[in-house]
Parts: C-alpha cells; structure tokens; sequence
C-alpha cells in the first residue's frame, strides 16, 4: 500500500474512535474515580500545536474541567495512568490501535496542584516509551486495558505536583501539525521521598518543536535501520543526580533518540535499532 493511501485510511479512522483521555488515576491497588484529581475535559481531542499554552494539562480547544481533589502518592511508588476514548468508555475502548507512537510523563512541583495553570517552567521528564522490537508504547497501553505505569522517581522533595501523563498518535505525523498529542495533569501530593535530588527542569510549552524528528516523521517508512527519537528532554532519574537549574530549549530538543520504558535504564546512554512491525501494516489496509 502507498503511503498516502495509508494516511488516508488513517485520517478516515481518526474521525470515530481515534482520541483518548487520561481519565483516571491508580494508586496503591486502588483506582480512583473517573476526573478525581484530574483536569479532564468533556471532548477527547488532541493538542497539535506545541506553542499552545494547551500543550501543558490539555485545555481550548478542549476545555477542561478543574478538580478540588489531591492525590496522595509515595515516592517510589509506580502509578497507573488510565487511558480512555471517552470519559464514560470501558478498558476495551482505550484508543484506535492504528494510533502509534510514544507514551511519556512529566511532573512538575508546585505550591497548589489545584490552582497552579501548567503552563510555564517547572517540568521535568520521569518515563518514555517509544518504539521496540516492532511494538510502539501507546500499543501496550492499549493492549493493557489502558494502563500506562509511571514510576514516581524516590528521590525527589515531598509537596504537591503536577502528574502530566501524555500518549502522542503518529499515524499522521508525515506532514507538519500531524502529530496528535493527548494529556492531562493530574493533581497528587507526593511524601515520603528523600529530597537527595533536584531535576533540571523545562517549560511546557518549550520542550517541543514542531519539525522535531519525533513529531514530523513518516512511521510507515520506517525500516529496520530506523531510530525513533522520543520527543522531549531525557528521563530524570534519581542516579543521574541532580539537574543545573532549569535547562533551556535547546538542551530538551538535542538529545539523541533511544527508547527506555524503565527511567533506571537511562544512567548509561544508549541508541536502539527499530524495526516497524509488518502487521501494523496489513491492520491498516484492513481498516480500508
């Protein structure tokens, strides 16, 4: 199939089932309630433009709704963001799984979760999951009943936090503004860490461009010679140490692409070979 029948059949499944919102949060064993601590809104739509002051927790053209509530949450502990087409879809109904690409989070410390407005300096990157071994991150979210795990890294200073959990669809990010990125914040309190570490920090929006290799990129051309660059800064992690202050844009745009689902991996720097899965291919032509 040509490429730009692929998109076109793409383009055509986007229309139905195609977004998705970080509807609820799983803590300790325990799932709360659907926008408990969470800034969701009422349309499932995604942010394109990555200058939007948007690009932070979601918001026009998708007005969220803000939440009185506070989530308690252990350092060291991994949460659940739970993925959904609507607010109201079941775990069979995540995402179109012709939707690729990578699923990453970002906290961002602040004085009042509840009122604070995303946007602006402060984030720093705590999980990515790009592209291995033919399979994509939003692929195991959606095959997991929409649940995409993020380890709150231990060493961090307790208070209250901004949780940004974010699946970015790829399937038409061949031409410029195609990529679909999909977050929401949630509002958590984080205790019991050791406050051993500071994290360079990054403003939303600021940690993306638009012709960013991870944003402006054909997937279906991919080969098995192909490197998929993660969008965004690299993963903060308690044994990198502390970060110098707020890092510029620059620095998040440059890095070289890898792929780690597990932040620890991340101490050593690596670059991962991908290979594009041949039925992801034969998936679209039978969507036609």
């Amino acid at each position: 199939m040509k490429y730009s029948s692929v998109v076109s059949v793409a383009a055509a499944i986007s229309a139905t089932s195609a977004h998705t919102i970080f509807a609820q949060l799983g803590v300790n064993s325990v799932t709360n309630p659907v926008s408990h601590g969470i800034r969701t809104p009422t349309y499932d739509g995604p942010i394109v433009d990555v200058t939007s002051n948007s690009l932070a927790c979601n918001g026009a053209p998708n007005p969220t709704t803000p939440s009185d509530k506070i989530i308690e949450v252990k350092a060291g502990s991994t949460v659940n963001a739970i993925w959904r087409h609507t607010l109201t879809s079941g775990s069979n109904d995540v995402m179109d799984p012709s939707h690729l690409g990578p699923t990453i989070a970002y906290l961002k410390k602040v004085g009042d979760a509840k009122t604070d407005v995303g946007y602006g300096a402060g984030w720093f990157k705590i999980q990515e999951d790009g592209y291995n071994n033919g399979v994509w991150g939003t692929s195991k979210v959606i095959n997991n009943a929409g649940i995409h795990a993020i380890k709150i890294p231990d060493c961090l200073a307790d208070g209250q936090y901004l949780l940004r959990a974010e699946m970015i669809a790829l399937h038409g990010a061949g031409s410029p503004k195609g990529a679909q990125l999909y977050m929401e914040c949630a509002q958590i309190n984080i205790s019991g860490g050791s406050a051993k570490a500071s994290p360079a920090t990054y403003s939303i929006p600021g940690i993306y461009k638009q012709n960013d290799p991870g944003l402006l990129v054909n997937i279906y051309g991919m080969t098995s010679a192909s490197v998929y660059t993660i969008p965004g800064p690299s993963v903060f992690t308690c044994a990198a140490g502390s970060g110098a202050g707020q890092a510029t844009t620059t620095e998040a745009g440059s890095r070289n692409g890898r792929n780690v689902e597990d932040p620890d991996l991340l101490a050593a720097p690596r670059a991962l070979v991908h290979t594009h899965a041949n039925n992801r291919r034969g998936e679209e032509q039978g969507a036609k």
